[in-house]
C-alpha cells in the first residue's frame, strides 16, 4: 500500500533558463515550418551559450527544403529572424546574450531517407511511429488543473514573476528556478514546508531586496494559508544572481523533461518534446496519454491515473497500453476495462489518429516551451488541445 502522509518536491524553471531558451527556439522552428507545411518533419536541437545560438537536426517539408537538401528561397533568413524574435520576446538584451547581436549558426539538414521510408504512409501501410519508445500520461485531482500540486505551484510562481517582469518590473531578469516541497496528509496536499526561488536580478540588489520583491508574488499564487510560520524560505540562497541565462550556463533542448511533464510524480518515458513535429510519438503520444489520463480523472473514475503507451518505429499500431489508477478507482470502470476500450476513443492511438483527434498539425508549440506542457488551458486556435476534457461522457458510459 502506498504511503498517505509524506513530503514531495517538484521544481520548475523560467522561460529565461538557458535550457528553456533552447526549447523555445526549437519549438519556434517547429512552428515556422508547420506554418509552411502542416506535414513538415522537424527534429530541431538548439545549443545556447554566451552570445551564440546553434541549430542542428533533420527536416523535410514543402516550401522549406527540397529533396537535394537545398533551402527554399528566403527560408534561412526567416529562421534566423524567428529565432531572434523568440529571444527578444523572452527578454534577453544583456551584454553576454542579446537577441540582436548573438552569433547564429544553422546546421539543420534534410531528414534521413531511411527514417522517411520507414515512417511514411505508402499503399496500404498507415503512417508509422517516428521512433520506438514508451510514453506516459498522468493526472491527479489535487489541483484544479488536475496536476501534481508541487509542480503546478512551482510553475505558477515563475509564471507570475515573468508576467510582472514583462509588465515592466526592471529589477527582475529572465532566468529563474523555483522549487516547492509539500506535506501530504491522507494523500492530499496540506501545506508548503519549503519554498526555494532563485531569480536573476538587476545589478546591485541585495538578497533581502530580492526577497522583499518576490515573496508577495509567490504568496499570491499559493492557496491561502498554504504557508505558515514553519515554512522554510530560500530566496536566492547563493546571495547574488546577476549573471544568468545562456551567458551563465549553456542551454540545450530537451534537458528539462521532468519540468515539462509531472515534476517527478509520474514515470517518464525519457523522450523530450520540444523541437519535434507531431509525427514524433515522443511528443504526440505523450500528449495523448495526458489527454486520456486527464479525462479519466475528470470523469470521476479515479483520483489519480497513469497511462503508458508504447510504439515501434515505422509501425502505426501501439505495442501496448497500461493503465494504473493507483488504488483510487471508483465504480465498475477499472484498469482492465480502460485498457480494453480507451484507445478506441482516439482512433486506436496511431500517430495519424492522435494528430487528427488533437489537431496537432498546427504551429502551436512555441507556447508550450515554458511553464509545462500540461495543466494549461486549451486555446481557441487548438493550442493545448490535449488539455480538453471532452471524453468524460464516453468514459462514464464504459460502466
Amino acid at each position: 500500500m502506498s504511503r498517505s502522509s509524506f513530503l514531495f518536491t517538484s521544481e520548475s524553471v523560467s522561460e529565461g533558463h538557458p535550457d528553456k531558451v533552447s526549447d523555445r527556439i526549437s519549438d519556434t522552428v517547429v512552428d515556422l515550418f508547420l506554418s509552411k507545411d502542416p506535414y513538415a518533419r522537424v527534429a530541431c536541437e538548439t545549443l545556447t551559450t554566451t552570445n551564440l545560438v546553434v541549430l542542428a537536426g533533420e527536416i523535410r517539408g514543402q516550401g522549406i527544403m527540397d529533396t537535394d537538401g537545398n533551402w527554399a528561397p528566403g527560408v534561412e533568413a526567416e529562421i534566423e529572424a524567428a529565432v531572434r524574435a523568440a529571444v527578444r520576446d523572452i527578454g534577453y538584451e544583456q551584454d553576454g546574450f542579446h537577441w540582436e547581436t548573438f552569433e547564429f549558426i544553422n546546421r539543420l539538414h534534410g531528414q534521413s531517407a531511411d527514417i522517411a521510408v520507414g515512417v511514411d504512409a505508402a499503399g496500404d501501410k498507415d503512417e508509422g511511429a517516428g521512433d520506438q519508445g514508451i510514453m506516459f500520461g498522468y493526472a491527479s485531482n489535487e489541483t484544479p488543473e488536475l496536476m501534481p500540486a508541487t509542480l503546478q505551484y512551482s510553475h505558477n510562481i515563475l509564471k507570475r514573476l515573468a508576467d510582472v517582469r514583462h509588465a515592466g518590473e526592471k529589477r527582475l531578469e529572465p532566468d529563474a528556478k523555483s522549487q516547492v516541497t509539500i506535506q501530504y496528509e491522507d494523500g492530499k496536499p496540506v501545506r508548503a514546508t519549503s519554498i526555494v526561488l532563485s531569480t536573476q536580478h538587476a545589478k546591485g540588489m541585495t538578497q533581502q531586496q530580492v526577497a522583499d520583491l518576490v515573496k508577495p508574488h509567490i504568496l499570491a499564487v499559493l492557496p491561502e494559508g498554504f504557508t505558515d510560520e514553519n515554512t522554510v524560505w530560500h530566496i536566492n540562497p547563493t546571495g547574488i544572481f546577476e549573471i544568468g541565462g545562456p551567458d551563465g550556463d549553456a542551454g540545450l533542448t530537451g534537458r528539462k523533461i521532468i519540468v515539462d511533464t509531472y515534476g517527478g510524480a509520474s514515470p517518464h518515458g525519457g523522450g523530450a518534446f520540444s523541437g519535434k513535429d507531431p509525427t514524433k510519438v515522443d511528443r504526440s503520444a505523450a500528449y495523448a496519454c495526458r489527454y486520456l489520463a486527464k479525462n479519466v480523472v475528470a470523469a470521476g473514475l479515479a483520483d489519480r491515473c497513469t497511462i503508458q503507451i508504447s510504439y515501434a518505429i515505422g509501425v502505426a499500431k501501439p505495442q501496448s497500453i497500461h493503465v494504473d489508477l493507483h488504488g483510487t478507482g471508483k465504480g465498475a470502470v477499472n484498469e482492465a476495462v480502460l485498457e480494453t476500450n480507451i484507445l478506441g476513443l482516439i482512433g486506436g492511438a496511431t500517430p495519424r489518429a492522435i494528430r487528427e483527434h488533437l489537431g496537432l498539425n498546427k504551429p502551436i508549440y512555441a507556447r508550450t516551451a515554458a511553464y509545462g506542457h500540461f495543466g494549461r488551458a486549451p486555446d481557441v486556435d487548438g493550442g493545448f488541445g490535449w488539455e480538453k476534457v471532452d471524453l468524460v461522457d464516453k468514459l462514464k458510459a464504459l460502466a
